[in-house]
């Protein structure tokens, strides 16, 4: 038996812009980000949670790495996909607003701020 979605996308507001969660299953996670010129997640990572990272609208500079020490920058460009598996240390930067597509595990609350323009760190 199949079970119908019919709930509408869950807004959350954040310092950086906002973001629409609008699937949410045992396996899957499904996310809009929006994230305003200028703006930059937290450096993170994620014990557990794995995410794909599709970035439709805007430029961003995509941080990464094994440490705080040794992070890569990457420019994505809309069409552009980032992998990141548990552990991997990472931040987008905003140079244009952007608009992401995130799929992950459901492990919402996975999340290990290093660094945070927004003091949530």
């Amino acid at each position: 038996m199949f079970e119908t979605l019919t709930s509408p996308p869950q807004k959350t507001e954040k310092p950086w812009g906002h973001e629409l969660l609008w699937a949410k299953t045992k396996d899957y996670v499904a996310k809009i980000l929006f994230i305003k010129k200028g703006e930059s997640l937290s450096l993170q990572y994620h014990k557990e949670k794995e995410e794909t990272l599709f970035l439709e609208v805007g430029d961003c500079v995509f941080e990464y790495g094994r440490s705080q020490d040794s992070l890569e920058k990457r420019v994505m460009k809309p069409g552009d996909v980032f992998h990141v598996p548990p552990g991997l240390i990472h931040r987008m930067n905003a140079v244009t607003d952007c608009r992401f597509f995130e799929v992950s595990t459901p492990q919402l609350s996975d999340v290990v701020r290093l660094k945070d323009s927004y003091g949530r760190a």
